[in-house]
């Protein structure tokens, strides 16, 4: 594969539920070096679209390719962080153990776990500076150190694209900065897909916007960076979804 293909690509894509129309005509590319957010009303359409590009929803019709084969072909190279991740607060596991949950392999989760495998978590730990913490119990961490870790999670794998949905929800300002400046660092390697509702500090980082209400409008965020510097953390969110949901550039 050429640095310049797609990593992904969705043509034509419909999805209902029954009679009710979620997504129309949906058409993207995503690219090496792409920081991608989705953003858009509830209801609109966004978690389907994660839903079938993970393979959970079956395509009804148009193609979902990855790394220009049949999507279900290539679930494996995405590293994903749902929204609700079913972490036990209170069973008492560690970082490091947490992170190598991640192993594709059920065999290795039940039979535990080699020396060269927890050196791996300590590298992707690392990765998302949460290593000096690996024998802390998960339940001692704030939000935003869990988060980190549950990223690292997603890394143990080695996935060529990560994708995640509602990274930062129920956590404090300066614990979005820290996951977003993590996910940045990350995009330097692998493309990142985020759905996100925090719209004043994603649009700071990523480097593409799709807004999805039903139809899908496409917004490169290189052409708009200066404007979003100056983002002041107490914008109306509202009015800047409107904003995006009104523009067609």
């Amino acid at each position: 594969m050429q640095l310049s293909d797609s990593i992904i690509e969705v043509s034509n894509l419909n999805f209902a539920y029954e009679e009710q129309k979620v997504l129309e005509d949906i058409n993207f590319k995503i690219e090496k070096n792409d920081f991608l957010t989705i953003i858009g009303p509830n209801g609109g359409g966004k978690s389907t679209l994660l839903k079938l590009i993970l393979g959970i929803n079956k395509l009804q019709n148009g193609s979902i390719k990855i790394f220009g084969k049949n999507h279900l072909e290539q679930i494996q190279n995405i590293g994903y962080v749902p929204q609700n991740t079913n972490v036990n607060l209170n069973f008492p596991i560690t970082v490091l153990e947490i992170v190598m949950m991640g192993q594709n392999s059920l065999f290795k989760r039940l039979f535990g776990y080699k020396k060269d495998e927890k050196e791996k978590a300590l590298k992707v730990l690392k990765k998302v500076g949460m290593e000096n913490f690996y024998k802390n119990k998960i339940s001692n961490l704030s939000g935003g150190q869990r988060q980190r870790v549950l990223i690292a999670r997603a890394l143990f794998s080695n996935p060529k694209i990560l994708l995640l949905d509602e990274p930062t929800s129920n956590i404090d300002i300066n614990g979005c900065e820290q996951i977003y400046e993590t996910l940045k660092d990350l995009n330097k390697q692998i493309p990142v897909i985020v759905v996100s509702h925090d719209i004043s500090v994603i649009l700071k980082y990523a480097s593409k916007a799709f807004y999805i209400n039903k139809k899908m409008t496409n917004h490169d965020l290189s052409m708009m960076k200066d404007e979003f510097k100056s983002i002041d953390s107490h914008i109306c969110e509202i009015e800047l979804l409107e904003m995006l949901g009104k523009c067609r550039c």
